[in-house]
């Protein structure tokens, strides 16, 4: 009767498949141990990959991953680095230098003269970790260790899952063997790589086109005064002061990027920043009147006229009065004296408007005084209001339109019944309507 082994096999980690077979002869029965079944052709234990054969292996937000004579269920975000298979029969031997000589030195040293040294098996590969393994020299021997960012687990390297330990402040990132921290918009990492601080847009190049103020976790774009914040969010548009009102300047408003500025019609200066007033170029100098002419400023410019002007039969007693004298046969029924007075109005002025008060300079006991308009209103613009036996007023009755110039002779009579004495005197008013009024 033929003898019968039964062999137990004995799995190692370091070697992808245990060989079991009588120690006399192939054909006796055979037997694997758990994790691995009996392959009749190779006539070798083979590895049985539990993440196919079980169903569900792993539950829940686990993986399966198979491994020699097992498997693992690991975290979905892990990765392993699998050992290669190997081919040998046999567990792999550490190659040894062959030496017909007496070695005196114990393992993992070697004779140097009279004294023994340390093998780097590392150095010279006389070691047996796996490709994703390395190996460290020790004094004698060596040891496999896994990179950084793994751990052992059998004889597999598997990745470590760092972001299930929050070492980040905001966002953690899983990489094979490491990981990186990331920070939410506005902030940056810090010097550790794993906090989160507020970061600076203003000094990193925030796109404000003129105002940027820093704050947590964020920016903010303002605009200079005159200027609107566009809906971007980071331009600024400017403002049409001169749109709002039409009250902001006495004349002209001139929009200006940023701000406005008031502008007067010529002959006007500015009085401030936004009202006009007349420049009196009589004072100032520069008008264009000549020899024998005096300058009357008015709105907006001035006139030149004659520093004489009494014509025949009167005759010049001052700047502006002219006489005509008694003696003279024509001066009889002509007004005693002339006064030349000058002024201005403007344009489309509100009417009934008082523009100018009449006052005698002479009064005699007992002589009553009437005014009126003795020539140049012939169509009616003006009319007086007699105040009181001395002062009239000359109103604007209708809206008149520049420029324009007006020559009123408003004469002032004195009668004085006791004395049976009639006179009278002239002024004559010089009216210049200018520009329209603003």
């Amino acid at each position: 009767m033929k003898a019968t082994y039964v062999l137990l096999c004995v799995g190692l980690l370091v070697l992808p498949a245990t060989i079991c077979q009588s120690p006399a002869e192939r054909d006796s029965y055979t037997e694997c141990t758990d994790g691995y079944e009996w392959d009749v052709q190779t006539q070798l234990c083979r590895d049985i990959n539990e993440c196919e054969t079980i169903q569900q292996a792993c539950q829940g937000e686990m993986k399966c991953f198979n491994h020699y004579g097992g498997y693992l269920c690991l975290p979905r975000s892990a990765s392993v680095i699998t050992a290669p298979e190997t081919t040998s029969q046999s567990e792999p031997s550490v190659p040894v230098e062959s030496n017909d000589s007496f070695n005196p030195c114990p393992v993992g040293y070697r004779a140097q003269g009279e004294t023994c040294v340390d093998i780097d098996e590392c150095e010279l590969e006389m070691h047996d970790c796996q490709p994703s393994q390395e190996c460290i020299n020790t004094v004698g021997t060596y040891t496999c260790q896994c990179p950084d960012g793994y751990n052992k687990i059998g004889i597999e390297c598997v990745d470590i899952d760092e972001c299930r330990y929050r070492y980040c402040q905001h966002r953690c990132v899983n990489v094979p063997g490491s990981f990186s921290c990331e920070c939410e918009p506005g902030f940056q990492l810090a010097g550790n790589n794993r906090s989160c601080v507020d970061a600076n847009e203003c000094e990193m190049g925030a796109p404000c086109q003129q105002r940027c103020y820093n704050s947590y976790g964020t920016f903010l774009c303002r605009c200079e005064q005159g200027y609107d914040l566009g809906p971007d969010g980071f331009s600024c548009n400017d403002i049409d002061e001169c749109s709002y009102s039409s009250f902001l300047c006495q004349f002209q408003c001139v929009n200006e990027p940023g701000k406005f500025s008031c502008v007067c019609p010529e002959g006007y200066e500015l009085l401030g920043t936004r009202l006009c007033q007349d420049v009196n170029e009589c004072e100032t100098g520069t008008h264009q009147c000549g020899e024998g002419q005096v300058c009357v400023n008015i709105h907006g410019g001035h006139q030149c006229v004659s520093s004489n002007r009494c014509q025949d039969p009167y005759v010049q007693v001052s700047e502006n009065r002219c006489i005509c004298p008694v003696v003279k046969p024509e001066c009889r029924d002509l007004p005693f004296s002339i006064v030349h007075r000058y002024m201005s109005i403007t344009s489309e002025r509100s009417v009934p408007s008082d523009i100018f008060q009449i006052q005698a300079t002479s009064v005699y006991p007992g002589a009553y005084n009437s005014f009126r308009i003795r020539s140049g209103n012939e169509n009616e613009e003006f009319y007086i209001r007699q105040i009181n036996n001395i002062s009239a007023m000359l109103v604007l009755a209708r809206a008149v339109t520049g420029p324009k110039e007006y020559v009123l002779d408003l004469e002032m009579v004195s009668v004085n019944p006791l004395l049976s004495y009639q006179t009278s005197s002239v002024l004559r008013l010089s009216v210049y309507v200018g520009p329209h009024a603003f």
